[in-house]
């Protein structure tokens, strides 16, 4: 069961107000462009290449919510330099 507190964090503003989200933000935009590009020049003008875009965006939407709402913490895909 969702809590009170739990639709009150979802719906609240969550500012990138660290370093490591808003490199995370970058990474995920970064990431998105680089696919939305590609599909752009890959896939016929089509019905599906606008869902695909458009899931795309979508994508990127909730994977930059999820970094305001529970922070930056995973692995950057910008520093190569990070062991596996």
């Amino acid at each position: 069961m969702t809590t009170a507190d739990e639709i009150r964090n979802r719906f609240a503003f969550h500012p990138a107000d660290t370093h490591t989200a808003r490199e995370r933000h970058q990474d995920i935009r970064e990431l998105c462009k680089g696919v939305a590009l590609a599909f752009n020049e890959m896939l016929p003008e089509s019905r599906e290449k606008s869902l695909a875009l458009t899931a795309l965006q979508e994508a990127m939407m909730w994977g930059n919510a999820a970094v305001a709402i529970h922070g930056g913490t995973g692995k950057s895909t910008t520093n190569t330099n990070q062991e596996t």
